[in-house]
């Protein structure tokens, strides 16, 4: 698993938990160091160990934890280069929506070996949707609805997510547009700010 989603787990216990919250995670998954390279490539089983060792300490549900740490991932200060990421998918939360099928590309472009599950976005009404996450590892689709659920905000759209299982291989995310102009979104510029 790409260095970036560990240190993402990394960054989100300490943010909200503390460094000493942190340091009981890596002792629970025996860890044989304490904090994750962005650029490095770890052994696929790591990442699991760590989120179990995570939710032990937290004693936190598996679920619940993903969907924290995807809603933290857009929403924190100090993350903010995937919000930047998915907001150049659209000027609407519609828009956005209509681009998660190219987000793993879109991923890949700027980080080459990052490899995220692949994502089809089916609209099923003007007001609802669903995407399916296919992936071999669990709990994906728990991740994209805080995600979703932050960048609703983000764009001022009012929207309801429920986790529909799996099906067909996939987990399903199901998201009910209630309002698309319900608050007013967070300030975006396309540009870099200049000091």
């Amino acid at each position: 698993m790409h260095g970036l989603i560990n240190c993402g787990i990394q960054r989100f216990v300490i943010d909200s938990y503390g460094d000493v919250k942190w340091r009981e995670v890596t002792l629970h998954a025996r860890l044989p160091f304490t904090d994750f390279e962005a650029m490095w490539v770890y052994e696929d089983e790591l990442t699991p160990r760590v989120l179990a060792s995570v939710c032990h300490v937290l004693d936190r549900p598996h679920d619940d934890l993903l969907e924290d740490i995807g809603t933290y991932l857009v929403s924190h200060a100090n993350v903010q280069a995937l919000r930047r990421l998915l907001r150049f998918g659209g000027v609407t939360f519609v828009e956005f929506l209509h681009s998660l099928d190219y987000l793993p590309d879109r991923a890949r472009l700027a980080v080459s070996n990052l490899e995220l599950p692949r994502l089809e976005l089916f609209e099923e009404t003007d007001e609802r949707y669903s995407l399916h996450c296919y992936s071999v590892h669990a709990g994906w689709g728990f991740l994209f609805m805080g995600v979703l659920r932050a960048m609703a905000d983000d764009y001022g759209a009012l929207a309801f997510l429920e986790h529909k299982g799996v099906q067909h291989g996939c987990e399903v995310v199901e998201i009910t547009l209630l309002e698309t102009e319900f608050a007013a979104g967070r300030d975006f510029d396309l540009g870099a700010k200049r000091a």
